[in-house]
């Protein structure tokens, strides 16, 4: 299975289609902690030039709180990441992580059954966009 869902939006740029996105994840009890830049990243360290493409780290709190309270160390998978990602076409890629599928390598039938839980309202959100 793959590590990601995806979807393309046609004639949109991140800034027109990240409202939406937020609010699609804010409905499923998401919020954004984090964003990370990858087009200013890689032109400041690298002085090479990317299309826009920003990563979102995705964040249901009731949700970490479970996955905490029964693996600690799974912090080291969290948040959630959430990419958009400018085709250079005019449209826009939306990329989720699958957490059923990056937790199914730790082994503990609980944690993935909370993985699949954050999953299906990752893929909720992504479908309502």
């Amino acid at each position: 299975m793959k590590y990601y869902r995806s979807k393309t939006i046609k004639e949109t740029t991140i800034n027109a289609i990240r409202p939406k996105v937020e609010e699609e994840l804010k409905k499923q009890g998401f919020g954004v902690l984090t964003e990370i830049d990858i087009q200013a990243i890689m032109k400041k360290k690298l002085d090479k030039d990317y299309l826009p493409h920003v990563i979102l780290g995705a964040c249901n709190p009731v949700y970490a709180d479970k996955v905490l309270s029964i693996e600690p160390t799974i912090s080291t998978m969290l948040p959630c990441n959430v990419t958009l990602r400018e085709l250079g076409n005019g449209d826009v890629e939306i990329a989720m992580m699958a957490p059923a599928e990056a937790m199914s390598a730790v082994g503990n039938k609980e944690l993935e059954i909370a993985a699949n839980e954050v999953q299906e309202k990752l893929m909720i959100a992504l479908n309502s966009i």
